[in-house]
């Protein structure tokens, strides 16, 4: 793939890769492809570490972990959460209470669904609905069911409205940022699911605060994704690379686009990009 134009040059070494996960480091069928295990095998080789970072609670992220044998901190809730390897919490940026009330609000008056990440649980209003049960598969994480959120508005990493009609998703997203100008950060972290976090905890704000534990500048990492949600640190990385299956508006952030999760492009962006700056 052709390198495209972006705000920052291009290090001249990398020490650290900071990966999304899904759409991303995994196939559509949320595997680790057996290229990307040995170019995750090819940066350790290399003296490069991995870290990932993602929309998920941490708990939805240490399947990759383990099988990465990743010994990094990890951001779960878009850096709303860092972890150790063993889920222990490093950091915690959680959302102001009438944020949180704001935001459910609006989201169940627009006809999405929320729900809310509070630690390690994930709080959900109905346990039985498609949404649920996918998500229950996919992170492998059984959600705890609430009447009401009313009373659990403290302490809330983040909200994730879950749409049924895609379509609606970018205005809901426009309308919402606007109202919680300041107050939050929200992003879609793919068509039908929409982000709603403290106002520094994206991605940008993960990258660097991973690059900091490990001892590493930010314009010695590289950041590689898919989603919106991702931008925010692709603008940060010293080698920012965004997924083939990525929109256009995340691509014209990034240095590099490399091929889709479908073909592989994780493994090729690795060995193309960053192992050339080892």
């Amino acid at each position: 793939m052709m390198p495209m134009t972006a705000p920052v040059s291009p290090t001249g070494h990398v020490r650290l890769v900071v990966s999304d996960i899904d759409g991303t480091l995994i196939t559509p069928a949320r595997e680790i492809t057996p290229a990307a295990h040995r170019a995750a095998d090819d940066l350790r080789a290399a003296g490069i570490r991995l870290s990932l970072v993602s929309s998920r609670a941490p708990r939805g992220m240490m399947q990759y972990v383990r099988a990465l044998r990743i010994e990094t901190p990890i951001a779960g809730l878009n850096g709303g959460l860092i972890c150790d390897p063993d889920g222990t919490i490093r950091e915690r940026l959680s959302l102001d209470p009438q944020a949180t009330r704001t935001a459910v609000e609006f989201l169940i008056a627009h006809g999405v669904e929320p729900w809310l990440f509070i630690g390690h649980d994930w709080l959900v209003r109905r346990a039985d609905t498609p949404q649920v049960i996918h998500e229950r598969e996919v992170v492998q994480t059984t959600p705890v069911q609430v009447d009401d959120f009313a009373g659990h508005y403290t302490d809330v990493g983040k909200i994730m409205g879950v749409a049924s009609d895609p379509a609606a998703l970018p205005g809901v997203e426009r309308d919402l940022a606007n109202l919680l100008a300041g107050q939050a950060s929200v992003h879609r972290s793919s068509p039908i699911y929409l982000d709603i976090t403290h106002p520094r905890a994206n991605k940008g704000y993960a990258a660097k605060e991973l690059a900091h534990l490990l001892d590493t500048d930010i314009r010695d990492t590289a950041c590689i994704g898919d989603m919106n949600n991702d931008i925010p640190m692709l603008r940060e990385a010293g080698v920012s690379i965004a997924m083939g299956n990525a929109p256009d508006n995340v691509k014209a952030h990034a240095r590099f686009v490399t091929k889709p999760n479908t073909e592989d492009g994780w493994a090729f962006a690795m060995e193309s990009f960053v192992m050339p700056r080892a």
